[in-house]
């Protein structure tokens, strides 16, 4: 399983935002309490090698980082199910996680060099997709009122459970939505959405309009792997 995603950037600037662990805050995952520090430490910097712009994770993850006509070319290749058991039965999640993480090292990358986020994340079960939710329009930019605040989008990335938008309001920042319906590996279905902002942003307003509009929807969290 591979995800590849194009970042318009040359290859040490995009290898400096694998290997910084400063510049990996910007974009791997979310902040919680506990945290995201630990979290990027165990990942990027526990029993991995670095092979030029190559960096293979413990688990057996690799990233390859090349030179392509426009920037660099990013492939994340996943390690075969089986080798860790502990992990497989979230082998499609962590799958999922790394599509929006790679989005969000683009998103970095290109749209805020080296400038510091602030993040919110939701989680839960159910079998109406957010999108839907939110009232989204198809299209690649569009204005919308997005819980109660008037602004602009710009489709970001699709890929088959997620949706990626730039929020102008959010000192543009980025919306990642996603949402795996009912099945037999989610019988309740899952559905997330991690909210980056970027410099006046009122984030404890935002987390307050989202955390009540989200909890009526989605009243139960998600297990994460941990």
């Amino acid at each position: 399983m591979k995800i590849v995603v194009t970042v318009a950037a040359p290859v040490e600037t995009v290898w400096d935002a694998l290997r910084n662990k400063d510049k990996i805050r910007h974009w791997h995952g979310w902040e919680y309490e506990g945290g995201l520090d630990e979290e990027i430490d165990l990942i990027y910097f526990t029993e991995v090698t670095e092979d030029g712009t190559a960096l293979r994770l413990g688990n057996g993850d690799e990233f390859v980082v090349e030179a392509v006509e426009g920037g660099s070319r990013v492939t994340l290749t996943r390690a075969p199910l089986g080798a860790n058991p502990e992990w497989d039965a979230y082998y499609d999640d962590v799958t999922e996680g790394w599509i929006t993480f790679l989005h969000q090292l683009r998103f970095a990358v290109e749209r805020h060099p080296g400038d510091p986020r602030r993040t919110l994340f939701y989680s839960g079960t159910g079998a109406v997709s957010p999108i839907d939710e939110l009232h989204i329009p198809a299209g690649d930019a569009f204005d919308l009122d997005l819980i109660g605040e008037s602004v602009k989008c710009e489709v970001w990335y699709r890929s088959d459970h997620q949706l990626g938008l730039t929020i102008d309001a959010w000192g543009n920042g980025l919306l990642v939505l996603s949402h795996i319906p009912p099945g037999d590996q989610k019988p309740e279905g899952a559905t997330m959405a991690i909210l980056s902002v970027y410099g006046d942003t009122d984030r404890d307003e935002l987390e307050a309009r989202w955390r009540a509009w989200w909890t009526e929807r989605y009243p139960q969290e998600l297990k994460l792997p941990e």
